[in-house]
Formats: structure tokens, C-alpha cells, sequence
């Protein structure tokens, strides 16, 4: 097994959409969504998936690196909007899902710079 780090999206300043990553041998993917210089406004992040890279869909299930007591489930979003200089990760259910390609979207509202990190542990 081998993991690779990828930069989908590079310190941007506008809404902004990652050329598809290819999921193709990839047991487990983390994302990590970071913004800077905020002044007002968020930055909202979401993922696509397609297994044609053609057709997307909204990846309903991020998991969410929040705490939970031994009775709860594990949190899944659709985005996550960060509205101060911080940051956030979140893991991709592949365990249960299979799809081809994924994308990363940042939505801008008012200023800030946006970056996504993706971690990938492929297979080989």
C-alpha cells in the first residue's frame, strides 16, 4: 500500500472546481479543507462523485471528524463551511462506495483563500 497527497485545489480565491481525481485502486480517501485570509463571508467545500466522469452527484457522506459518545453513529455531511481562518478533515466512506472519479468544489462567499489537500491509500 502507498499514499498520495494531491492539492485539488491551490490556494484560489473565487468559487472554484478541482479537475476529477480518479478513485481507481483507492481503499481510503481523507480530505482536508482549509481557508486563509478571512476578512468576512465563508468558504463552502463539497465533494462530487461519478463513475463516468461526465454524470456528477453530490457525495452525501462525508464523515465528519467530530466527537462522539460509544452510543452515537459517526456524523455524515453533504459540505462543510468554514467561516474563519481555520480548517477541517473529513474521510469518504469507500469501505461501502465505489465510484471512479471524484471532484472537490469551494464556494466563495464574499473573500477568503481556499485550498483541499486529498489523501489517498491505494492498494498497490
Amino acid at each position: 500500500m502507498r499514499q498520495i497527497y494531491k492539492k485539488v485545489i491551490d490556494a484560489v480565491t473565487a468559487t472554484t472546481t478541482s479537475e476529477p481525481i480518479a478513485l481507481d485502486g483507492v481503499l481510503k480517501a481523507t480530505l482536508h479543507f482549509i481557508r486563509a485570509d478571512h476578512t468576512s463571508g465563508s468558504s463552502a467545500f463539497a465533494v462530487d462523485v461519478s463513475n463516468d466522469g461526465v454524470n456528477w452527484v453530490t457525495y452525501n457522506k462525508l464523515i465528519d471528524n467530530v466527537a462522539n459518545t460509544n452510543g452515537q453513529t459517526i456524523t455524515r455531511v453533504a459540505s462543510s463551511t468554514l467561516a474563519s481562518n481555520t480548517s477541517k478533515v473529513y474521510t469518504m466512506d469507500l469501505e461501502n462506495d465505489c465510484y471512479k472519479y471524484m471532484r472537490v468544489t469551494v464556494t466563495e462567499t464574499t473573500d477568503g483563500t481556499h485550498s483541499a489537500i486529498v489523501a489517498l491509500l491505494l492498494a498497490e
